[in-house]
């Protein structure tokens, strides 16, 4: 069974991930698979939206973290970069149906969605600070730009989770929707997109990220290096290592390691 799976139905091209057991956390496979459907879904003229969801309880982990450590020694363009990449260049609207756990990437994602309804019982969470590791996706540009950098740096910060009402507040999401309403609203929204003329939604969503979409690429770019710097840490090393391990990190012996 595939770990995303794909539907396409009247103009809508419906992508769910599916590792529910798993809290639809991302392998790099998935990451890859992501960026190709997003790739062909904007060459392909008879869809005209995307709704994403997740299976299950949760909509989306972040990264699956033991896979992740593996998979972050190879060569190349990573697959969370061709991701990123994909996401900038896609200019059909995306919507995004929110339920559960939207952790990581599974919040910074959802920047570079055009409609976001969350299920009143989600939560979110940004804990890369927790990992000893950086914002990615463009969200260190993209959240403060639209929250503003106080309330922004709260969550990158602390790395604490926040609940989808206060998600909603900081208009990290369109609105609220009961959670037994979510995805029933969520395609409503594409069905209304999908009947819009497809070239002046493309057109207009080119002309909304105008004013920063080269400041999404910089940032990305930024991102990157730092990421990859902080991933090759010893403060990482312990917080990814006690992560697994399911115990609390001491981040004493790095801080002096750091020190000297």
């Amino acid at each position: 069974m595939t770990d995303i799976l794909t539907e396409r139905s009247g103009g809508i091209l419906r992508v769910e991930l599916n590792r529910p057991e798993k809290k639809n956390a991302m392998t790099s496979a998935m990451y890859t698979q992501l960026a190709n459907i997003l790739i062909d879904a904007a060459e392909d003229g008879e869809i005209r939206v995307i709704l994403w969801h997740g299976a299950g309880d949760d909509f989306c982990a972040g990264n699956d973290v033991g896979e992740f450590l593996k998979a972050s020694a190879g060569p190349g363009e990573s697959p969370q970069t061709r991701l990123m990449r994909a996401f900038v260049g896609f200019e059909k609207p995306i919507v995004a149906a929110v339920q559960g756990a939207a952790v990581g990437g599974g919040t910074t994602m959802l920047t570079h969605c055009d409609v976001v309804y969350a299920g009143e019982g989600a939560r979110f969470q940004l804990p890369f600070i927790n990992l000893a590791l950086t914002p990615e996706f463009g969200s260190s540009y993209s959240l403060p730009a639209r929250i503003g950098h106080l309330r922004a740096a709260e969550l990158f910060l602390l790395g604490e989770r926040f609940s989808a009402a206060r998600a909603a507040e900081l208009g990290l999401v369109t609105r609220l929707v009961p959670d037994d309403g979510l995805f029933a609203t969520a395609m409503e929204t594409a069905q209304k997109l999908a009947a819009k003329p497809g070239g002046a939604l493309q057109a207009s969503k080119r002309l909304l990220k105008r004013g920063f979409i080269d400041q999404i690429k910089a940032a990305i770019d930024a991102e990157g290096q730092e990421f990859s710097e902080r991933l090759r840490s010893a403060e990482a090393k312990e917080a990814l290592s006690a992560f697994l391990e399911k115990r609390p990190p001491n981040f004493t012996k790095t801080s002096a390691m750091a020190a000297e």
